[in-house]
C-alpha cells in the first residue's frame, strides 16, 4: 500500500491546464479523451514514446504510481506473471481500466472499521494483523513502509486521517506534474500514442459524409484533406501509416440466430455431460475449465456448449444467457504438447453451439471459449451490500437466505458431474479458484468426519455448513466470504456478474464417450494456436499492400467476426487498427482504435466483434494499418 502519485479523481481540476490547447477551447474533452491523457502523462513520465515496451515489474509498478494507482506486490503479480515478456501501451491502457484509484472516502472507511476508540487513530499492532491478514494480504515490507512514515505515526500509532490527506495530496500534485510536462512537450502530445491519438481533428457541427472503406491511397489523401475542417480523423491517421486495408462485413438484425445446429436423431446414442465455468480474472484475462475426451470407437459424436442457467424460475434465463460460447476440439497426438485442431462448435441454435461429425478412436482435449466481448468487468455501482450472516437473539450466527441460495448456486457451478456431490477433485477446482491452495486427502478425510457427506463426497449440506463454519471462525466478520465470492464472479449485491458458467453435452453413436475437467487455465496458448488455424482455414484473406508478407484473415461464423494478424517477415510489425466506422459492434478490447505488435513468424488473435444489439442490423468495418 505504498503511496503512489497521480490520480484520475483529479484530472477535471487539470481542465484549466489542458485548456491552452486551441482544440480544447471550442471542445471540452471528453471523459474517454481525459482518461487516455493520464495514462499518456503516466507512461510518458517513464518513457520517451508510447511505442517503448514495459519489460519489467518496477516499470509496470511504477508507471500505476504514476497513473493514480495503488499497486500491492499481489496486484502487480496479477499482471506480470512467470510468462510475461513485456507489455506494450495498449495493455498498460487496459490495465488502468481494470485498476480504478482509491478515493479518500474509500480510504477513511477501510481505516474507519479498525478505529475502536473512534480518535482517527489505529495501534500498529491492529494495523499489522488488518494489513497482513485480511483481503488482498501485504507484505511485511510494505506494512513496515506505512508504520515508518513519520508524519502519520507516532507513539505506538497510525494517524489514518493525516495519511488519507497526505495520499491525495501527493496524488494531485503528481498528476499536475505529470499533465504540465506533457502539456509542454509539443513533441510528446503530438506522437500517436498506442490505441489514441492525441488531439483529434475538430469536431465541426455540420454533417460529414461518411466515406467508403477501401485501402486508402495517397490521391485519396490528398484530395480529402483540401476540405478543411471536415477531414476524417480515419484519413489524416493514415497519413501516418505505409499501407492500409480495409474489411467491411454487414450483418442484418438476427442474422446469428439463423445459422441453426442440426441435431441428429439421438436415440440411443450414450451420452455424458460437464459442466464448467469462464470466469473473469483482474485484468480482463478469461479462464476455465478445459477438458479431456476419451473415444473408445470410431463414431459419430454430437457436440454442444451453451451457458448453464441457475434461475430457480422456470423460462426466465440467467443473466450471462446472453454470452457467446464455443468448444475447440483438438486431438492429442502421442502427447498433450502435439495436439491437433479437428473442429469446432460454430452452428448455433440460439444459446446452444453445436458441432456434429465423425470422431475416430483417441484422446481429445475439449477447450471452452468466450470471444470477451460481453464477458467484462462491470461498471455499474453498487449501492448496498448483501448481508451475509446475521445473529439471532441467542447470539448464534446464520446464514441470510439470499447468501444461502448464491452457495446453492455455486454449488451447481462447482458440481461438475451433476451428480449433486462434491467429490475432491471437483472441490479442489473451487479451492484453486477461491484460495490458490488445494485441500489434500488428510484435509479431506477431517471434513468427511465434520460435515455431511455421502459416498465419500460432499453434500449440499454439508458445503453449506462448510461456509457457516468459516463465517464463525471469522466472528461473523463476512470479508473472508466476500473474497470467496468475489472469486467466484459475484458482486456486492450477489449479482454473478464476472463469470459465465456453462455445461458441455456430449453424445455417441457408438461408444460410451468420458470426459474428465483437467485444468483451469487461460484462454490463451493452445486455445489462441486454436482460434488462429480455424480463422486462417476458414476465414476471408487480405494482404497489405506491397507487404505480402502481412495477412490480415477474418472469419465471420454469424455470431461474431474474429480477425488474425498473419506477419510471415523476419521483423516485427505494429499494425494500427481503427473500427470507429463500425455500427452497433462491440469488441473484446473495449477500444476502437488500437495497435497491436506481431512478432516475426507468428500469428496473433487481432480482436473479435458482436452486435451491440443483436436484434438490429450491425456493420463492422475496420481498417489495419501498417504504422511507419
Amino acid at each position: 500500500m505504498a503511496v503512489s502519485p497521480g490520480s484520475d479523481a483529479a484530472f477535471t481540476s487539470q481542465k484549466s491546464t489542458l485548456s491552452e490547447n486551441p482544440r480544447t477551447k471550442k471542445f471540452p474533452l471528453t471523459e474517454e479523451e481525459i482518461f487516455y491523457m493520464n495514462c499518456r502523462a503516466a507512461y510518458l513520465t517513464i518513457f520517451k514514446s508510447s511505442l517503448e515496451n514495459i519489460i519489467s515489474k518496477d516499470q509496470l509498478c511504477l508507471a500505476l504510481q504514476y497513473a493514480g494507482r495503488n499497486p500491492s506486490q499481489k496486484t502487480i503479480n496479477k499482471y506480470w506473471t512467470p510468462q510475461t515478456a513485456k507489455l506494450n501501451f495498449d495493455d498498460f491502457c487496459i490495465i488502468l481500466k481494470k485498476e480504478k484509484p482509491t478515493s479518500k472516502a474509500e480510504l477513511l472507511k477501510s481505516f474507519k472499521q479498525l478505529d475502536v476508540n473512534d480518535d482517527g487513530c489505529i495501534l500498529h499492532t491492529d494495523l499489522y494483523k488488518f494489513l497482513t491478514k485480511r483481503g488482498e494480504k501485504m507484505t511485511r515490507e510494505e506494512v513496515n513502509a506505512i508504520i515508518n512514515l513519520a508524519d502519520v505515526n507516532a507513539d505506538g500509532k497510525f494517524d489514518y486521517i493525516k495519511f488519507c490527506k497526505l495520499y491525495m495530496t501527493t496524488n494531485e500534485q503528481c498528476l499536475k506534474t505529470t499533465l504540465e510536462k506533457l502539456e509542454v512537450d509539443s513533441k510528446l502530445r503530438r506522437q500517436q500514442f498506442g490505441s489514441h491519438v492525441e488531439g483529434p481533428p475538430e469536431r465541426d457541427p455540420s454533417p460529414v459524409t461518411k466515406q467508403s472503406p477501401r485501402i486508402i491511397r495517397k490521391n485519396d489523401q490528398e484530395t480529402f484533406s483540401n476540405k478543411g475542417d471536415t477531414r476524417s480523423p480515419l484519413l489524416s491517421t493514415t497519413r501516418k501509416f505505409k499501407t492500409s486495408v480495409s474489411f467491411t462485413i454487414t450483418m442484418s438484425a438476427n442474422s446469428n440466430r439463423n445459422s441453426k445446429s442440426t441435431e441428429p436423431n439421438l436415440k440411443d446414442w450414450q451420452y455424458i455431460q460437464s459442466k464448467g465455468c469462464f470466469f473473469l480474472e483482474e485484468d480482463g484475462e478469461i479462464i476455465s475449465h478445459q477438458y479431456r475426451m476419451q473415444i473408445a470407437q470410431k463414431s459419430m459424436i454430437y457436440l454442444t456448449i451453451k451457458p448453464l442457467n441457475l434461475s430457480q424460475i422456470e423460462g426466465k434465463l440467467s443473466p450471462w444467457s446472453s454470452v457467446d460460447t464455443a468448444l475447440y476440439i483438438l486431438k492429442e497426438n502421442e502427447s498433450q504438447s502435439n495436439l491437433q485442431l479437428v473442429c469446432f462448435t460454430e452452428q448455433r441454435n440460439r444459446e446452444v453451439f453445436g458441432w456434429t461429425g465423425e470422431l475416430g478412436p483417441g484422446i481429445y482435449w475439449l477447450i471452452p471459449s468466450t470471444t470477451g466481448c460481453r464477458l467484462k468487468k462491470e461498471r455499474k455501482p453498487i449501492t448496498e451490500e448483501a448481508q451475509l450472516v446475521y445473529r439471532d437473539e441467542t447470539g448464534e450466527l446464520f446464514l441470510t437466505e439470499e447468501f444461502r441460495s448464491t452457495l446453492l448456486d455455486i454449488f451447481e457451478v462447482i458440481d461438475l458431474d451433476g451428480n449433486g456431490l462434491l467429490s475432491l477433485e471437483e472441490y479442489n477446482f473451487f479451492e484453486l479458484r477461491t484460495s490458490g491452495e488445494k485441500c489434500d486427502e488428510d484435509a479431506w478425510a477431517i471434513c468427511k468426519e465434520n460435515f455431511d457427506t455421502r459416498k465419500n463426497e460432499l453434500t449440499r449440506q454439508g458445503f453449506m455448513d462448510l461456509n457457516l463454519m468459516e463465517a464463525n471462525d471469522q466472528e461473523g466478520d463476512p470479508r473472508d466470504l466476500w473474497v470467496t465470492l468475489h472469486s467466484m464472479g459475484y458482486n456486492k449485491a450477489l449479482e454473478l456478474t464476472e463469470a459465465c458458467p456453462f455445461v458441455i453435452d456430449v453424445y455417441a453413436e457408438k461408444c460410451k464417450p468420458r470426459i474428465k475437467a483437467v485444468h483451469m487455465e487461460g484462454c490463451s496458448g493452445q486455445l489462441e494456436k486454436a482460434i488462429c488455424k480455424s480463422v486462417l482455414n476458414k476465414g476471408d484473406t487480405k494482404v497489405m499492400d506491397g507487404y505480402e508478407n502481412i495477412i490480415i484473415h477474418t472469419y465471420n461464423c454469424d455470431t461474431w467476426i474474429t480477425s488474425v494478424i498473419e506477419n510471415k517477415s523476419d521483423n516485427k510489425v505494429i499494425i494500427h487498427i481503427n473500427n470507429e466506422l463500425s455500427k452497433n459492434c462491440i469488441n473484446n478490447r473495449g477500444l476502437n482504435v488500437f495497435a497491436v505488435e506481431v512478432a516475426p513468424k507468428s500469428t496473433m488473435v487481432c480482436q473479435h466483434v458482436m452486435p451491440l444489439n443483436e436484434h438490429q442490423e450491425w456493420l463492422y468495418c475496420c481498417v489495419y494499418s501498417l504504422i511507419l
